[in-house]
């Protein structure tokens, strides 16, 4: 108990550098929970697209139902297939009617002989797109194949690329937070270089002296960890309607609250551990 006084008398004594040293944890886990709900997000986007039908074939009007039915086994004997829908000359007739309702000259020109049946879909991965794209393709059952393979390589190689910056921005900001911390506990150590003098004479062991300051390095990193969740938090319920909004049809909000109190558990240990090897670090450097 007199270990935690010491500590937040510490702390009081020096409001800047306590101010300092909680900002810049703030900051970090400001960033480490942007992040996180960001590839929450573009997870969700990918799974949403990976049910999608990505690829449709399109038959030839003289194909037979039981050659169809043989293409749908070799796609499914692939085990990259989600999913397959097979839309008939009848059911393709139903969506044109459906897309073209208010438009009675179109629907008059055109009858299910005229509309190919086709196939939809979807892979379990969006990798492997381009395999089914080709194996289609080679089929002489298929007139044509749509395949938006631009559309689908841009949103694998953005969300790759957020997974690969984002984690090297949380590791630099961990260590710049880390040579931030040990420098500001390095300072209040120095300047009470005669306290701690004294205390050594009069017999306080080495830890005892040390864990004021290993408390001050927790402090700050719970803090910060905290207050960077509530202001993320705060942004992310202020924003939803819009985003919602924006992104009509995807199943991405409202994030669920287990995932965000979840997040605020992790950040928390985080924050643990990122203090006590700042304050560890400073005392082995200034406490010799």
């Amino acid at each position: 108990m007199k270990t935690f006084k010491i500590t937040w008398r510490n702390i009081r004594r020096s409001p800047y550098q306590a101010f300092a040293a909680v900002f810049v944890m703030t900051l970090t886990f400001l960033f480490i929970s942007f992040f996180t709900f960001l590839l929450y997000g573009s997870s969700k986007a990918i799974s949403y697209f990976e049910s999608r039908p990505q690829v449709t074939a399109f038959f030839k009007n003289e194909v037979k139902q039981a050659d169809i039915d043989n293409l749908k086994n070799e796609l499914n004997a692939t085990n990259k297939v989600a999913s397959i829908k097979f839309v008939s000359k009848q059911d393709a007739l139903k969506i044109y009617k459906e897309q073209n309702k208010n438009d009675p000259l179109l629907l008059e020109l055109v009858t299910a002989d005229i509309l190919p049946a086709s196939l939809e879909i979807s892979t379990i991965k969006i990798e492997n797109l381009s395999d089914i794209n080709n194996m289609l393709k080679d089929s002489p059952l298929v007139s044509e194949v749509v395949f938006q393979k631009d559309v689908v390589s841009v949103l694998t190689s953005w969300t790759n690329a957020l997974r690969s910056i984002g984690l090297g921005l949380i590791v630099t900001l961990s260590l710049v937070s880390i040579f931030i911390m040990v420098t500001i506990i390095g300072v209040k150590i120095s300047h009470k270089k005669g306290d701690i003098e004294i205390m050594r004479l009069i017999g306080a062991g080495r830890w005892y002296i040390r864990w004021p300051f290993m408390f001050e390095g927790i402090f700050y990193g719970g803090v910060g960890a905290i207050l960077g969740w509530l202001i993320s938090a705060g942004v992310l319920w202020y924003s939803t309607p819009f985003l919602s909004s924006f992104l009509k049809g995807m199943p991405i909000f409202p994030i669920p609250l287990i995932f965000i109190f979840g997040l605020l558990g992790i950040e928390i240990i985080i924050a643990v551990i990122l203090g006590v090897v700042s304050s560890f670090l400073a005392v082995l450097r200034y406490l010799k």
